[in-house]
């Protein structure tokens, strides 16, 4: 089987992000941005995507988390689109519902060519801040619950897959976020697999993804 593995460099005046993916990995991940709740929610999503990841980011955080967080997503969607090169033999589709203590999540994964985010169930939640460790007036390391939008937004763009995004319930911010990242790895696993029925195959009757 051809390797699907993704180097990117994305260098701008705002974040600087070097990133190394292997789809076909064990779930290892070696992260570092500057804001340690979503180097958390990273590793977490190598782990249960099961796939290899190196990230490094230099962001603006003087400024605040934004754009380390949206541009990192923007950077993995590149990743995973050069990975999966012309989708030949994929499941395409990938399906989660996944408990995190009092919520549940329940992310659907299209990879199909064309991006949409769905994202429903987190309004109310959208300016809830997480706490920060050791300095909570620190607004730069912060990660506000509405950043996960942007990380997602900026990976289905680029990605160019369809993502619906759910909270069905659910109140703590973190288990909230983690909830959502772990589906999110759990779908995009499934739909990255290799189907064997339908090797060297397109996944699409249409002929094109």
């Amino acid at each position: 089987m051809q390797s699907r593995t993704a180097e990117i460099k994305r260098h701008t005046k705002e974040t600087q992000i070097d990133l190394r993916l292997n789809i076909d990995g064990t779930g290892s991940a070696e992260v570092q941005t500057g804001v340690g709740f979503f180097d958390h929610m990273l590793t977490l999503f190598a782990k249960h995507a099961v796939v290899d990841l190196k990230l490094r980011c230099k962001g603006d955080l003087e400024v605040d988390a934004h754009h380390t967080v949206e541009d990192c997503g923007i950077a993995l969607g590149q990743a995973f689109q050069q990975a999966l090169a012309d989708k030949k033999g994929i499941r395409r589709y990938g399906m989660s519902l996944l408990p995190m203590d009092e919520c549940l999540a329940r992310c659907v994964v299209d990879f199909s060519g064309r991006p949409y985010l769905v994202w429903r169930g987190m309004d109310e939640l959208a300016f809830k801040q997480l706490p920060v460790e050791g300095k909570p007036q620190d607004m730069a390391m912060a990660f506000r619950f509405g950043l996960a939008r942007e990380f997602f937004q900026g990976f289905t763009n680029e990605a160019r897959c369809n993502l619906h995004l759910e909270l069905l319930y659910g109140q703590e911010p973190h288990h909230v976020v983690e909830a959502l990242f772990k589906a999110f790895a759990r779908s995009v696993d499934a739909a990255c697999q290799q189907d064997p029925r339908i090797s060297g195959q397109l996944p699409s009757t249409k002929g094109l993804l």
